[in-house]
């Protein structure tokens, strides 16, 4: 009986690490298919791959040349109604959601990195701003848009799903 239970616990093992290298593989397989289909450029219509996730309007690729100069002096604030007419220069809407790890990863970054100057990231409740979500076309969290001081969308959404940096954000926006 012993033996039994031995080869069932030894056979789950192997299916398990079979399993997990099956999925790394198809994850770094996937991450060098959107680097390839992005070419350097810093946007791209939303992706091809079928395991992309819905409502991705734009993503981008890492391109270290196109990083913007990050000293620390911009912005990082919570929603309010004033609070974009009120900020200077770029503002950029984070809709994030405190249950969503992409929106985790990308709020450590910004913290982490601080954001530039002459930039504000208002940081928006992705679960209680429906109407907002809305207005921008936003259709999952982890979602950036930038828009001008009067609350006008300036460009295509970005969403910072396969990387959530705040060096990615700035590169797709810029």
């Amino acid at each position: 009986m012993n033996k039994r239970i031995l080869a069932v616990i030894v056979a789950l093992a192997v299916i398990v690490i079979a399993a997990v290298s099956i999925v790394a593989l198809q994850n770094s397989n996937d991450s060098a298919d959107t680097t390839a289909s992005v070419g350097g450029s810093a946007a791209s219509e939303s992706p091809s791959e079928p395991d992309a996730p819905e409502g991705s309007e734009t993503e981008a690729g890492a391109d270290d040349s196109a990083a913007i100069a990050n000293d620390g002096g911009g912005d990082y604030v919570d929603y309010s109604p004033s609070v974009i007419a009120d900020a200077d220069g770029r503002v950029i809407l984070f809709f994030h959601a405190t249950w969503c790890p992409q929106c985790v990863s990308a709020d450590g970054d910004i913290t982490a990195s601080g954001v530039p100057s002459g930039i504000t990231i208002v940081k928006v409740d992705y679960d209680t701003n429906q109407d907002l979500r809305a207005e921008y076309g936003v259709t999952q969290q982890t979602t950036f848009v930038e828009v001008n001081s009067s609350g006008t969308k300036v460009q295509d959404n970005f969403v910072a799903y396969a990387d959530p940096s705040l060096n990615a954000v700035l590169t797709a926006l810029n």
